[in-house]
């Protein structure tokens, strides 16, 4: 059996629908894509035993796995994997990493609504072939056939229970595991899948998912053995944990940026890029990372995070200035604005519940209010609650948001504020932005490529459409009875890769 602290209460388990990191570590496990991810961080094959790309690097050929099954033991075909992508892009699906798929043949005019799903570039030409159609080169989709919303589908699940399919006694999984119980706000329980192609290797009998949304609770936990491994760390405590657990705290590097929306929609942001730089130049970073995440990250003055392939993250003009002038600017650009110390802006800031989201919430409002006179209400919601508010966007103004890398390419994060995508909760528009995105889609040169998302960064940041902090590493609690843990970029632990230790061979 093995126990994981998991943060959040997944919001589905609909691998085309699911949200968050939480529900992907879960969705990973029950679901299998063509591709795969290593234990430290590479591409594999995974249901798909081997591909071939066309030489312009615009069609990709898939050949299967013989005698794949789901796990009801029927059969899983190429029409299902195609079945799974259609879904994922059809408009009425509501998938959210949708426009990560675009570069397909036809998926634009499918995402708009103008073709139907089947006029996907993806087909099935035999039940072992999937053959996939690009419409510009994306040399990171191998890698992204990982995500969730690459998963097949199985469509007799969707037929009779629609939209409701991913609930304990009716989901039927392709991975190696399958869903026993779903208990909210307490587990979600998996439990080995017979019919998975490589049941043989997989040792792990039960899985369970454990929302932890209260860090102190999970480390109490972890603490009593009552877990195996956690989802995070309380970073106030970073210190003493490392001198407490030693080698079982895990610290790595990782594709990740935690950053500020605004809601540039509405005021007070709306058409107000002094507003936005000015609250962006108070925030001390090296503060927030020394005194409040412990060293635990990597200040942030730009977007796309270090160490991403084929790309140097772009900092703005501001990142190269002592404190003192950061804030003399700050307070020019507050003014100009139209704010002063008789007429301070009044904000909100939204986060989802959690420890040092909160920490991190009061410690920037307190400089907001010390540095510029800001006034800043502070809300906290629980984490679905805080998902639903940024989509309705009326009543949001600043908001906590992150992104983890879902594949190692920078449109990983540049994608996120195109106007068209569904995660955009910052409701960015900038035609000139858009036009960048699209012309690096077209680039069949690579430094070309490169180049053109390089000055699609500088011109978001110019544009101040986000207000970054910090870069991410991975932090965990990993017992020393789990085997198999390996640190990677992607912070991915497929269960399936992980062996729990007799007492006897576990180490002291």
């Amino acid at each position: 059996m093995l126990r994981h602290g998991n943060g959040a209460e997944p919001n589905s388990l609909d691998p085309h629908r699911s949200e968050g990191v939480s529900a992907n570590n879960i969705a990973r496990d029950l679901f299998e894509g063509l591709t795969g991810i290593s234990p430290s961080g590479e591409v594999i094959p995974a249901a798909a035993e081997r591909w071939e790309i066309s030489a312009d690097g615009r069609q990709y050929r898939f050949a299967l796995r013989e005698n794949l099954r789901w796990s009801d033991g029927s059969s899983l075909t190429a029409a299902h994997f195609v079945a799974g992508l259609q879904r994922s892009l059809a408009p009425a699906a509501g998938n959210a990493f949708a426009r990560m798929f675009s570069f397909i043949a036809s998926a634009e005019a499918v995402l708009s609504g103008d073709l139907p799903p089947s006029a996907l570039g993806i087909t099935a030409p035999d039940e072992r072939t999937v053959v996939i159609e690009l419409a510009t080169p994306a040399p990171y989709l191998l890698g992204l056939l990982s995500h969730p919303s690459a998963f097949p589908l199985h469509p007799p699940s969707l037929q009779r229970w629609g939209r409701d399919f991913a609930r304990p006694g009716r989901l039927v999984s392709n991975g190696a595991y399958a869903l026993k119980d779903w208990v909210v706000h307490s587990h979600v329980e998996l439990v080995r899948n017979p019919h998975y192609w490589n049941n043989a290797n997989t040792t792990v009998e039960h899985v369970f998912y454990h929302p932890s949304e209260d860090v102190q609770s999970e480390l109490k936990r972890y603490a009593a053995d009552e877990f195996d491994t956690t989802y995070e760390i309380p970073l106030v405590q970073a210190p003493a944990l490392r001198a407490r657990y030693g080698s079982q705290l895990r610290i790595a590097p990782y594709h990740g940026t935690y950053f500020y929306g605004f809601n540039l929609s509405r005021p007070p942001f709306k058409d107000n890029l002094a507003l936005r730089q000015a609250l962006t130049l108070a925030v001390d970073r090296e503060v927030i990372v020394n005194k409040v995440m412990n060293g635990m990250a990597l200040p942030a003055e730009s977007y796309v995070p270090p160490g991403i392939w084929n790309y140097t993250s772009q900092r703005p003009a501001w990142a190269a200035w002592p404190r003192e002038q950061r804030l003399a600017e700050a307070r020019r650009l507050y003014a100009k604005a139209g704010y002063s110390a008789a007429r301070p802006l009044t904000v909100e800031l939204r986060y989802n519940t959690h420890d040092d989201h909160k920490r991190i919430a009061v410690v920037i409002a307190a400089m907001w209010k010390q540095w510029l006179g800001v006034e800043t209400r502070l809300i906290n919601e629980e984490f679905k609650v805080f998902l639903q508010n940024r989509k309705l966007r009326a009543v949001t103004q600043v908001f906590r948001s992150a992104w983890i890398s879902d594949y190692n390419d920078a449109t990983s994060f540049l994608d996120l504020l195109s106007s068209t995508h569904g995660r955009n909760d910052s409701v960015y528009r900038n035609p000139a932005y858009d036009a960048l995105l699209q012309q690096a889609a077209k680039a069949a040169d690579a430094q070309q490529r490169r180049n053109t998302l390089e000055a699609a960064e500088r011109l978001l940041l110019q544009d101040q459409a986000v207000l970054p902090i910090y870069t991410y590493v991975s932090k965990h609690l990993v017992k020393p009875w789990v085997a198999g843990w390996q640190d990677n970029a992607y912070d991915y632990h497929y269960s399936k890769d992980l062996k729990v230790l007799a007492r006897e061979a576990r180490a002291p």
